[in-house]
């Protein structure tokens, strides 16, 4: 690679972040670390309607909880900024190149306006053709400046009539790109439509505003999903016309994440209980949830391992990754170009996997922060420090923790003395009173020292020790779950230990 690498992830501002664009996120980190270069983030803000209040500063808070910090961004400057649309809009910096372009024969200034837009679609509608474009066939029976003369062009102008600018798309054209996931890709001009340019308001559409971006941003590599790619002709014309295309990034258009029913969906995530977003999203204007992954209590990651190889592979078997393997594994040329199949099932194992084998010390905050929002009180750190390396692998998500947990900090209120009712007898309370004096008076206080005194006392009351674990399980977790029950009373320690048994007892 000749110049330096910069690639730029460039979202826009209008609700939540689905995992296909932390993905798209993640492919561009990961293709920047590797080759030592730089990963920008642009907001693009160029559709005023439907910009969100929130939507940037909540895109922001997904990344950094993913840990794909930009290099260059509003929050993080840069010299190729300013890094908004909208202020570059303010800056002018794309008048000049729609000027250039209409001087150049290649786009045209257009007058219709809404109306006479919806009666050209209702005019021109065939069975053939039941969604008519404004394109090579319509464009010299509309009212613009290639139908009018150019007096009646400047009258207009000159009288501020409201007006956007139009690319002139080629009849009979061919124009061709590799893609670095699909190689060699080809379209016919005259089945695309003269998209807009720059709208009435003077602000850019994506199209112009993506070109001159790239271009004055200085990417080299661009990588987008492929709902792009019907769009790639008209921006391959526009680097073409403005820069050249020797100037051109190069381009991959990352395969779709499929869902149940076709491509991913908000409404799969509701429809089958799964997150689709990075972060929880409330709609500011409907006020309604949609659910992330971060809240469902996925390790981030975790989240970034699975969405790695949601569309690439090493070529290994290999599954789970830190991010500086996969920055070192990662290639574009094994991306796939077919869509990926999201299994939340196999992503919740990705989740475990990690939970299993990360650091106890980095679940202690999370694991802490769960209890006490569940009013749990955590009194001792060092306690549940060694809870949490006792018993994460049990834990699928980090809420699995709290049942998983509480236990240790807050005895159980109910217990679940339906499960041993049946087979309770005189006898075994019998031997847990005095189970309760072997507790305390135990010097030997570990779960292998516990577990032999246990069973010596059952086999001295001749009780088969089997039938006595379940009833200590529930006398000090209040059910039928739970790491090995002598780890637990070690860690519960000798009196509270004897405290829960004698209160069990009065339950039984």
């Amino acid at each position: 690679m000749s110049k330096k690498v910069r690639v730029r992830f460039a979202p826009s501002p209008t609700g939540g972040l689905h995992l296909g664009g932390v993905r798209t996120v993640l492919y561009n980190y990961l293709f920047a670390k590797k080759h030592g270069g730089d990963f920008v983030l642009r907001i693009e803000d160029t559709d005023q309607t439907r910009y969100v209040a929130g939507a940037e500063a909540y895109i922001f808070n997904c990344l950094e909880w993913a840990g794909l910090v930009p290099n260059e961004s509003p929050l993080h400057g840069g010299n190729y900024g300013p890094y908004r649309q909208s202020e570059r809009k303010a800056a002018g910096m794309y008048q000049q190149y729609a000027d250039q372009l209409i001087e150049q024969g290649h786009a045209y200034y257009a007058f219709d306006t809404p109306e006479e837009l919806e009666k050209m679609r209702a005019i021109y509608k065939t069975a053939e053709n039941p969604s008519p474009q404004y394109d090579h066939t319509l464009r010299m029976k509309m009212r613009n400046s290639l139908s009018l003369s150019a007096a009646e062009t400047n009258q207009l102008l000159a009288a501020g009539t409201k007006k956007v600018v139009r690319i002139k798309m080629p009849q009979n054209e061919t124009v061709s790109f590799t893609d670095m996931i699909r190689g060699e890709v080809s379209f016919d001009t005259a089945l695309v439509d003269d998209k807009v340019l720059l709208k009435a308001d003077g602000m850019p559409t994506y199209h112009l505003a993506v070109v001159v971006d790239d271009y004055l941003m200085q990417i080299s590599h661009a990588f987008r999903g492929e709902e792009w790619l019907p769009s790639a002709p008209v921006h391959v014309l526009l680097w073409k016309y403005l820069f050249g295309l020797e100037a051109m990034p190069q381009w991959a258009h990352l395969p779709l994440i499929l869902g149940p029913s076709g491509k991913l969906s908000k409404r799969d995530g509701a429809r089958y209980g799964f997150p689709v977003f990075a972060m929880n999203w409330t709609d500011p204007k409907t006020n309604e949830l949609t659910e992330g992954f971060k809240e469902k209590g996925f390790l981030p990651e975790a989240f970034i391992n699975l969405l790695a190889l949601l569309g690439w592979n090493d070529g290994t078997e290999k599954e789970i990754f830190s991010k500086d393997e996969l920055v070192n594994a990662f290639s574009m040329e094994r991306v796939h170009a077919a869509g990926a199949k999201f299994d939340y099932e196999k992503a919740k194992w990705f989740n475990h996997d990690w939970i299993k084998h990360v650091d106890s010390n980095l679940l202690l905050p999370l694991v802490k922060d769960l209890l006490l929002q569940n009013e749990i009180p955590v009194t001792d750190e060092s306690l549940l420090l060694q809870v949490i390396s006792l018993i994460k692998d049990r834990c699928t998500l980090l809420p699995d923790f709290v049942q998983q947990t509480s236990f240790f900090f807050k005895a159980p209120q109910q217990l679940d003395v339906a499960a041993v009712k049946s087979k309770w007898t005189d006898e075994k309370k019998t031997f847990f009173e005095a189970f309760t004096e072997t507790v305390l008076q135990q010097t030997d206080f570990t779960p292998a020292a516990l577990e032999t005194a246990f069973k010596e006392l059952a086999a001295e009351k001749n009780i088969k020790p089997g039938e006595l674990q379940l009833p200590l399980r529930i006398m000090l977790v209040g059910g039928k779950f739970g790491p090995p029950v002598f780890d637990i009373a070690v860690l519960l320690g000798k009196k509270e230990t004897a405290e829960r048994i004698k209160r069990g007892l009065k339950q039984f």
